[in-house]
């Protein structure tokens, strides 16, 4: 029997997962402990996520999975797997099926915990966390004295769970849970089970329908379920030109990485007197300058945790609201994801603007990987290079003149190959939103890298001369 559980932090899936492990011999893979684990034991794959820690940058999606799979493969193959926690979003989902399959698994159902968003609120004040193990307690409903798991007498409460920060976390939780919810609903595996009452009556009714899905006789989610669940998406619509107060120049560049979007970005930046925003930089430097969400971000990464989409949108929202962008801003490295252009959007409304344009620099797959073999990114500014079509010894941008250029140990043929599974999973529906909201421009960039400049320039003018229309 292989059960995912989904539902938001506080729903209860960390404590109804232990149980069922026990309870059904499941193996209990979570994100978060394979990723800790990982950290701590020095893994190959944790060496990798270490770096960009390090770096203060994101960890990849791509480094993630490869968490997962390389667990996975070492699982027992007669053991049934309780899934804690992931997968997260539709592209997780597609990675898990396509393991499976690879492996000659099949997930027996995906159960949702269905817990409101005012109980969620009321519950994390109260969370505690076992300080060795992780494992969640709570002050009322399961409180601490000794860790049952580990012994430990040592617990802690977290920052992030006040009722504000809760209140962020279920609205990306929802937006990335709504295709996910459509996901396994459509293909007849979805299940709904109240997870509002005392630890042992919710208990109680996974136990029934893991026993029922056994037997091929418990009841699926209907549409009209799994539609409730969606609608808990708060949906933002994107001003139109009209609609938009603020008269700005705003842009966003999608492309794999490789693309060259990060080097056409800083062109663009410079012709049209925009600033460039670049998702890695603006992480790294919230945490190097300490502000209140570089604090939060850095906690989640001592405990060696990954940094939620919440924190990431709430930093690009800060940035945003500066003055230096008032004219307009070119973004690098977000949205990657379908709900993080759908956190953008509600940005965007917020603050009485508009994206202009979205410029998707499309380059096959074969000259990304030659391309990213020879990249070379400079370690102060992390400005990519490359040694034949971008060739520098030093970094030759005035505001920088850093003296070491080096090649990423994720920029080999294969690893690049695992990158651009994951790019394409995640930014199809991307590319389709934009496409749809009619603002999508797609450029060839395959050439020299003052071809693609110019391709740009070129539709940057006509959407410029329609905006005086």
């Amino acid at each position: 029997m292989n059960v995912v559980l989904i539902g938001p932090s506080g729903a209860g899936k960390g404590t109804q997962a232990e149980k069922l492990v026990s309870g059904f011999n499941l193996l209990h893979i979570s994100t978060g402990d394979l990723f800790r684990e990982s950290l701590q034991n020095q893994t190959a794959l944790g060496i990798i996520a270490k770096k960009y820690m390090d770096q203060g940058e994101l960890v990849p999606d791509e480094v993630v999975e490869a968490i997962v799979e390389e667990y996975l493969r070492k699982a027992n193959p007669d053991q049934g797997i309780i899934f804690d926690g992931f997968p997260r979003n539709r592209s997780q989902a597609k990675f898990l099926d396509e393991l499976f399959k690879e492996l000659g698994r099949e997930l027996d159902l995906i159960i949702y915990l269905k817990v409101s968003d005012e109980v969620v609120v009321k519950r994390l004040p109260g969370r505690v966390i076992c300080r060795n193990c992780q494992i969640p307690f709570h002050k009322i409903y399961r409180p601490f004295t000794t860790c049952h798991n580990c012994g430990s007498t040592h617990s802690y409460e977290r920052d992030d769970d006040t009722p504000e920060i809760a209140r962020s976390r279920l609205r990306e939780f929802h937006r990335a849970t709504a295709t996910l919810i459509h996901y396994y609903q459509e293909r007849g595996k979805l299940y709904i089970v109240d997870g509002e009452d005392e630890i042992e009556n919710v208990y109680a009714r996974l136990v029934t329908a893991i026993e029922s899905a056994a037997r091929a006789e418990a009841r699926v989610a209907t549409h009209e379920e799994a539609e409730q669940i969606r609608a808990l998406k708060d949906v933002r619509l994107a001003l139109s030109r009209e609609q938009a107060s603020h008269r700005s120049f705003d842009i966003i560049l999608l492309g794999a990485p490789g693309s060259g979007k990060g080097t056409q970005a800083v062109q663009l930046s410079q012709r049209y007197n925009v600033r460039r925003i670049a998702t890695g930089d603006l992480f790294r430097k919230n945490i190097e300058a300490e502000t209140d969400l570089g604090k939060l971000a850095k906690k989640y990464m001592d405990r060696g945790e990954l940094v939620p989409d919440n924190l990431t949108e709430a930093m690009v929202r800060e940035r945003l609201s500066r003055p230096d962008t008032q004219a307009g801003f070119i973004l690098d490295g977000f949205p990657r994801t379908l709900p993080q252009a759908e956190a953008l959007t509600e940005i965007m409304t917020d603050m009485q603007r508009r994206i202009d344009c979205v410029l998707y620099i499309s380059v096959p797959d074969v000259d990304i990987v030659e391309r990213l073999s020879g990249r070379l990114i400079c370690r102060d500014c992390q400005s990519p290079f490359h040694k034949l079509h971008h060739p520098f010894k030093t970094c030759p941008y005035n505001r920088c003149q850093g003296e070491f250029l080096y090649q990423r140990e994720d920029d080999s043929p294969e690893t690049v190959l695992t990158r651009l599974r994951t790019y394409h999973r995640q930014t199809a529906p991307l590319i389709q939103y934009y496409r749809e909201a009619g603002v999508l421009i797609e450029i060839n960039g395959v050439g020299q890298l003052s071809q693609v400049y110019e391709r740009t320039i070129a539709e940057i003018q006509k959407i410029a001369a329609a905006e005086t229309i």
